[in-house]
């Protein structure tokens, strides 16, 4: 997802509410860790805890999601790809409101699945098999599903069926629960197994031979997820599902995943099925190499004001007025990451290192009512409006010094401190603006050569 499209779907300054529909137990905080965290990562696993953590806080009170990118060190958008990974593997359940332009989120936590059923889901069992292999799966279900030694007791049991009876009291429309396939379908994790065709999968099939009455929902997901995890069509499901068929003519779940596992093997491979997610999260790429002026916006949108304020000022931790200027941007007035950092970069070059906060929210107020996105838009319109900008400032900057950052912008545009930024050495920047030409093309050539050092430690 690019960043374009994710202004459409969250914003720093966007509010959010937790629902913790019940207490979470030490144990099932282990199965998150060791059991989900190994499919979806630890970003969206810190993101889990942290919002379990905040959810168990009384009073609670509304957040945004500046918040959360201070507590997790995240930009918006790596927070945003751990909340769809949460979605996606069935630990959180998502609301979004709109009201008046304003734009708030309900994030309910769901309990984790306990091993059993997590290791009996052919989805979930198999991805974790291909992520930590065969050994430590071993290990996690001797330790999560101890073996039975009574293996001669039979399960005698009492259904609900089998002790109660229905009785005539009539139950008000409004109190009866709502059992919709789709609810039922969000017990587990979101899986929209209709669109698996059973009307093919059931022509295909004897009426006698499997009757419609054994293609249960339990039956039915799991013909679905087995069919999506070893990509076998509708056709080779119809060979799955009577070479499940027990000697009574019925259907077990665990036959039925034994018999998609041997399908399997026998006609696609030996080597079992592995999951991947559809697109790695990562930071929006431009195809070929990128401009320097491309990589100063690309750390400027995906880099936290307060980390961009250190870097700035080689390295040294700002001022809480600096970073509480920062916030009251983002949050107050819904200003997006990328230009508030586009902003904070253009007045300190311009103020001798300066953040007058009169200066800044008279910038930004104009950033707001342009409705400026990127911070791309903020640097081109910053160059633009440079002149006009200087004007605003309380104190009439030397001609100098303007010539210094009109040069540097139009010729350079991207500072040395960009560069600087993870040096470990803490010298001071040279100032270069009353050079000759001379020096400068050879401070010029330094960056140049920074430049290259940068990209080849990358690589490597």
């Amino acid at each position: 997802m690019t960043l374009i499209h994710l202004y459409k779907e969250l914003q720093p300054a966007d509010s959010f509410d937790i629902r913790l529909p019940h207490a979470l137990s030490t144990q099932e905080r282990q199965l998150v860790t060791l059991f989900y965290q190994p499919l979806i990562g630890a970003e969206p696993i810190s993101l889990y805890l942290t919002l379990w953590a905040e959810a168990e806080q009384m009073p609670k009170q509304q957040m945004t999601h500046y918040y959360l990118m201070n507590v997790l060190g995240l930009p918006i958008g790596k927070v945003f790809e751990a909340r769809i990974a949460l979605e996606a593997i069935g630990l959180l359940h998502t609301w979004k409101k709109e009201d008046d332009g304003e734009r708030s989120f309900l994030y309910e936590l769901i309990r984790p699945l306990d091993a059993d059923s997590f290791m009996k889901d052919p989805l979930l069992s198999m991805f974790l098999f291909s992520k930590i292999g065969e050994q430590a799966y071993r290990k996690l279900r001797q330790r999560f599903i101890p073996s039975t030694r009574d293996a001669e007791f039979k399960d005698v049991s009492r259904a609900f069926i089998d002790v109660f009876k229905p009785v005539s009291t009539r139950i008000p429309d409004d109190l009866h629960a709502d059992t919709s396939r789709k609810d039922t379908q969000q017990k587990i994790y979101p899986f929209y197994f209709d669109q698996f065709d059973f009307e093919l999968l059931q022509a295909g099939l004897s009426e006698q031979l499997v009757p419609a009455s054994l293609l249960t929902f339990e039956v039915r997901e799991t013909i679905a997820k087995l069919a999506f995890l070893y990509r076998l069509t509708v056709l080779d499901m119809q060979k799955v599902v009577i070479l499940a068929l027990d000697d009574d003519l019925g259907i077990s779940l665990e036959r039925l995943r034994k018999a998609a596992a041997d399908f399997y093997k026998l006609t696609v491979s030996k080597e079992p099925p592995k999951l991947a997610r559809v697109t790695e999260p990562s930071s929006v790429e431009e195809p070929g190499q990128k401009t320097k002026d491309q990589e100063l916006q690309q750390y400027l949108e995906t880099t936290p004001p307060v980390q961009v304020l250190r870097d700035i000022n080689n390295g040294k931790e700002p001022l809480q007025t600096s970073v509480q200027l920062a916030e009251s941007l983002i949050v107050q007035h819904g200003m997006p990451v990328g230009v508030v950092n586009a902003l904070l970069e253009y007045v300190m070059l311009t103020t001798d290192m300066k953040l007058p906060k009169k200066y800044v929210e008279t910038i930004a107020d104009h950033w707001v009512r342009k409705n400026i996105q990127t911070a791309k838009e903020a640097m081109e319109l910053a160059r633009k409006e440079h002149d006009k900008y200087t004007t605003w400032k309380n104190k009439p900057q030397s001609s100098a010094k303007k010539n210094s950052y009109t040069k540097n912008r139009r010729e350079e545009k991207v500072p040395d401190w960009f560069y600087k930024r993870n040096e470990k050495s803490e010298e001071v920047l040279k100032d270069t603006t009353n050079t000759g030409t001379t020096d400068f093309e050879k401070e010029r050539q330094k960056i140049l050569e920074k430049l290259g050092n940068i990209q080849n430690k990358v690589g490597e």
